[in-house]
């Protein structure tokens, strides 16, 4: 039987990477504080409750599967302002809706262990000897 791979080798450590990121409450938490636009680190803090340092490892990790950004305050470089990379949020909703979609799984029965070795035998299948 042929298999077909949904994500090439290659993309494998990027969906690896994206899953890591989201598999996280507090990451999953500045996710949604972010769908109501651009935030400094200092709402996230008042919000979520951490200390900057723990808030900027979750904000890194975030930012290395690329689903947001970062740009600096145009008058004080000092301040940070994070925002959602839409076009990657739409990419992996697109590639995930499609990998976990149910219309995917195809019917098979798994012909081993017991109940495969009481399977009914198709009797075109078998080859019969002739003398």
């Amino acid at each position: 039987m042929e298999t077909t791979k949904f994500f090439s080798e290659d993309m494998l450590s990027d969906v690896v990477t994206v899953l890591k990121a989201l598999a996280d409450p507090t990451r999953l938490k500045i996710i949604n504080i972010l769908m109501d636009g651009e935030t400094c680190s200092c709402e996230f803090t008042e919000q979520l409750e951490l200390p900057a340092n723990l808030l900027s490892h979750h904000l890194r990790t975030l930012k290395k599967a690329n689903l947001i950004t970062g740009r600096r305050d145009n008058v004080d470089g000092r301040w940070i302002y994070y925002s959602l990379n839409k076009e990657a949020l739409a990419r992996w909703q697109q590639l995930l809706g499609e990998f976990l979609d149910p219309a995917r799984i195809e019917p098979r029965k798994c012909l081993c262990g017991p109940e495969g070795q009481t399977a009914p035998i198709n009797p075109e299948k078998v080859m019969i000897e002739t003398n």
